[in-house]
């Protein structure tokens, strides 16, 4: 008996081991995720799917499953099955909810449950025939006369949606038995919903002229109402009708959200769209597969790249290999889309007729629905390399080929990094970001904003932030880094010199990183204050840990210089950005009805605004979510 015993007891031993490192290696993962939306899948040991979830943020929706209270059973249960976890970066919510149900009905996960039924997407239904069309709710089998619009991602964004389009354009949505029956006018009317039809206190053409505006701006057209609007807005203003004004600005508000675009379920397009992401250490490429408007999920691949290799190199080699080599059983879609052009495309065109019976679209320029998914699939090959970079084995090996190249004698515990950056000595500031054994230490990440110096003396500037950050540490504190790289040469090496040489430092080992020829990656030199500069191979983990560390350094330090030039202008985000004018500023306010809705929305929305590009909408997202 006590031989059994003690084989439950080593049994049980191994279990705890193995569910402490099942935990440990998700939380590594979820350090990984985006503040971005999507969705997230939980898989078991054997890959299978336990649960799909919708995020506005997914790292901070996921790690709320490994949270140290869980209330839920259910929720125990499912984390007690976890052994990875796949995500899907959408561009908004919206898209997120729209692909957790597609994917909820074709894998039926276990731990699924409220969106398991076949409910069709809610429509909005307008009637034809009648003297006096409807306008209404419709879920389910379309055999009424009308037209449908939609679908909407849920009942809530339908019925938000009728009641906008009661104040706007007052078409009936009462039942056809209601409306027969009428002797006065309703409530409806007396509120200003309705212009009370069924007691002919309206025109047959003003009604009809109504339901026409209706239509157009179900249908997206909605220029004309948009410019009544701001016409509407701008008047009340004016006249000093604040609170009018304030309503149209939230009517406007309204209409952006009913017309967002739904790129996860669009009416057509079948394809598979290809990200690839490549940092020092590692390539990814993303597939994301549509089919008849349906964005079904994505996947991604890590292969080996030797060197620094082009984008358009890495596809024409991985392409055909997807599809002619491990492709067997593969469904081809109508269009290949890519993110650059190939040099071999029509080669491999042709290569897929013939291995499929069919022809296919290699696309690399697309616009509009296309143009999201690939950004979609962009994003998501970025977000897949970062977890595989940041994943603690890999890190781990960074560390110790670091070590070695260094030739210190214990293991790095801690490493910090400084960077600086202006605009033409313009709100200038440093950047201290700091990474451990684990990888980025976010919450001892620090920014110091530069002053009393020559304005663009970066050698000034870097004395200055380094005086700051360690003169209050002493000598032994726990909180010095084991090594201290300096984004620049020797100049910058030589301030960071003084400063430990004044404050009596010594047991930290300084290097700077120095940009190559063309400040190509793989072609930087490190300095050193007692040892002849350094050239690492293009392939060694040590100069990927020192690109990568640099590399969040001038990341940091931008996106901090950016927030602080914007406030010294006391303007709003959109001033400095280059292209954007007064009159393009005052078009996007008027478009979307004020700064928050401009915040909120996609590059694609953006560029819907008259006298704004793709290419400058683009660059207005790009620097108005860069912080």
């Amino acid at each position: 008996m006590s031989d059994v015993t003690a084989s439950l007891t080593d049994l049980s031993a191994r279990d705890a081991t193995h569910d402490a490192q099942r935990l440990a290696n998700l939380r590594d993962t979820i350090k990984t995720l985006p503040n971005d939306p999507g969705i997230y899948r939980m898989l078991d040991a054997s890959g299978a799917v336990l649960y799909v979830g919708k995020a506005k943020v997914l790292k901070n929706r996921v790690n709320s499953y490994v949270a140290k209270q869980v209330d839920s059973p259910k929720t125990r249960a499912l984390v007690a099955r976890i052994a990875a976890i796949e995500v899907t970066i959408t561009a908004s919510e919206t898209e997120a909810l729209l692909l957790e149900q597609t994917l909820i009905k074709s894998l039926k996960p276990p731990f699924n449950i409220l969106l398991r039924d076949d409910k069709s997407y809610p429509s909005v239904l307008l009637t034809e025939g009648d003297d006096w069309p409807r306008l209404s709710f419709h879920r389910g089998t379309k055999r009424k006369k009308g037209r449908y619009f939609g679908p909407f991602p849920s009942s809530v964004a339908v019925r938000d949606s009728l009641n906008l389009l009661q104040k706007l354009f007052q078409v009936r949505q009462c039942e056809d038995s209601f409306f027969r029956n009428r002797a006065r006018p309703c409530l409806q009317h007396q509120i200003g919903r309705c212009r009370a039809p069924c007691v002919g206190l309206v025109s047959d053409e003003d009604y009809r002229r109504d339901v026409m505006n209706t239509r157009l701006f179900l249908e997206g057209r909605n220029a004309e109402v948009t410019d009544n609007l701001i016409a509407r807005m701008e008047m009340a203003a004016e006249t000093l009708d604040f609170e009018a004004a304030a309503r149209y600005r939230d009517q406007l508000s309204a209409l952006r959200r009913v017309q967002e675009q739904q790129f996860v379920l669009s009416d057509v397009g079948s394809a598979d769209v290809f990200g690839v992401a490549a940092q020092p250490g590692g390539v990814c490429v993303s597939v994301l597969q549509v089919r008849e408007g349906r964005v079904l999920g994505s996947k991604s691949w890590h292969p080996s790249v030797f060197g620094e290799t082009a984008v358009a190199d890495i596809l024409s080699e991985f392409l055909p290999s997807y599809y002619l080599q491990i492709g067997g059983g593969r469904v081809l879609p109508r269009e290949i889309i890519v993110p650059v052009d190939l040099a071999d495309d029509v080669v491999l065109a042709d290569a897929l007729r013939q291995q499929f019976g069919r022809e296919i679209d290699i696309k690399s320029r697309v616009r509009e629905t296309r143009a999201a998914w690939l950004t979609m699939a962009q994003r998501n090959a970025e977000s897949a390399l970062t977890a595989k970079l940041s994943h603690r084995g890999h890190t781990a090996a960074r560390f110790a080929e670091l070590q070695r190249v260094l030739a210190l004698a214990k293991p790095i515990a801690r490493m910090e990094c400084f960077d600086i950056s202006h605009t033409m000595g313009e709100a200038t500031v440093a950047s201290c970001v700091v990474f451990d054994a684990e990888g980025p230490r976010v919450k001892d990440y620090r920014r110091f904003n530069i002053d009393g110096i020559t304005p663009g003396d970066d050698y000034a500037a870097m004395h200055q932030a380094l005086m700051r950050r360690y003169s209050k540490l002493g000598a032994a504190d726990e909180r010095l880094p084991d090594v201290l790289f300096i984004d620049g040469g020797k100049g910058q090496l030589r301030q960071a010199i003084e400063v430990f040489e004044t404050l009596g430092i010594t047991s930290v080992q300084l290097v700077s990183i120095a940009k190559g020829e063309g400040r190509k990656p793989g072609l930087e030199t490190l300095h050193f204050p007692d040892r002849e500069p350094l050239n690492l191979d293009a392939q060694s983990l040590a100069l990927h840990l020192t690109q990568h560390i640099r590399d969040e350094a001038h990341r940091f330090a931008i996106t901090g210089h950016r927030a602080r030039r914007a406030k010294a202008r006391k303007t709003s985000s959109l001033e400095g950005i280059d292209g954007v004018g007064p009159a393009r500023r005052r078009a996007l306010i008027q478009h979307f009805g004020g700064l928050p809705e401009v915040l909120r929305a996609s590059a694609h929305d953006l560029a819907r605004v008259s006298g704004i590009s793709e290419s400058l909408a683009q660059t207005i997202y790009a620097a108005l979510h860069s912080h």
